[in-house]
């Protein structure tokens, strides 16, 4: 087994395939292809923060609350999502599969690794991003992948003004990430 496992490290398709990173390019390839998968499947656009919304309220009603009341989860559509529960939820399936994908990618390139936090400083910002990227995600109804990509492949005016407002605030974002933490 142990010859097996060395032959295929040194194998030149294994090597390109698992452990160097894909160009832009096959990314980009590989994005549209699920997102038209995923269009003509399901008929309806890809999207990962909604699912987000619905792990929050199944965590709360959990716990006893009951969000029936909240606008968000009025509708009759988001009734019968919250009702079916996680395992029936398209969106939970995709957002786990896209989580253990990212882990495993990370773990056959042999790129995983466990940092040191740095300062509470580092803890802070990275709570505090987090937080309001979700915000952001939540109010834009979709994060760069429902709100910019499907919403450009749609051929949406509002992925376009998602776009350009991503842009301002990458921009923002990095020169904050120079100035404080680098």
């Amino acid at each position: 087994m142990k010859e097996f496992f060395q032959k295929l490290s040194k194998n030149d398709f294994y090597k390109k395939l698992m452990k160097e990173p894909l160009t832009y390019v096959a990314g980009a390839v590989l994005l549209s292809v699920f997102q038209i998968a995923h269009l003509a499947s399901l008929g309806s656009a890809w999207g990962v923060t909604s699912a987000f919304a619905d792990w929050g309220a199944w965590i709360y009603q959990g716990l006893g609350g009951d969000v029936s009341s909240w606008a968000y989860f009025a509708s009759e559509k988001a009734q019968h999502t919250l009702a079916a529960g996680f395992l029936h939820d398209g969106g939970s399936i995709r957002n786990i599969g896209i989580i253990v994908g990212a882990l495993l990618a990370t773990l056959y390139a042999s790129q995983f690794k466990i940092k040191k936090i740095k300062s509470i400083r580092q803890v802070v910002a990275a709570v505090l991003g987090g937080l309001l990227m979700g915000y952001g995600a939540r109010m834009a109804h979709g994060c760069n992948i429902g709100a910019l990509y499907s919403g450009i492949a749609s051929l949406s005016l509002s992925g376009w003004i998602f776009a350009a407002f991503l842009m301002v605030g990458a921009f923002i974002g990095s020169k904050l990430l120079a100035k404080y933490f680098m």
